[in-house]
């Protein structure tokens, strides 16, 4: 698992958090972007616009897994990093 999330930070991924707005505001890794789960279907298209690789990230990796999943489906590049804090390690 972090072998992926280190190959897709190289790749210059944008981490995705899916959590909600108090979560993120008790603290989430600097220069992510900041979509609530149930809003992705919305936004796929301005995910898409980013033309990156993304690493979805939540609490526990079950949010970050479905919108990895619905994602996948609409042709984004993207893993799941799970906790967003596993993620954090990763980043310099």
């Amino acid at each position: 698992m972090s072998v992926e999330i280190k190959e897709y930070l190289e790749k210059g991924a944008v981490v995705l958090d899916v959590r909600t707005q108090q979560e993120w505001n008790e603290g989430h890794i600097a220069g992510a972007k900041h979509i609530v789960l149930n809003l992705i279907p919305a936004e796929v298209d301005q995910i898409k616009a980013w033309k990156k690789p993304v690493i979805a990230v939540c609490r526990s990796g079950g949010r970050s897994g479905q919108a990895t999943q619905f994602l996948k489906q609409n042709g984004v590049d993207v893993i799941n990093g799970g906790p967003w804090g596993n993620v954090a390690q990763h980043i310099k």
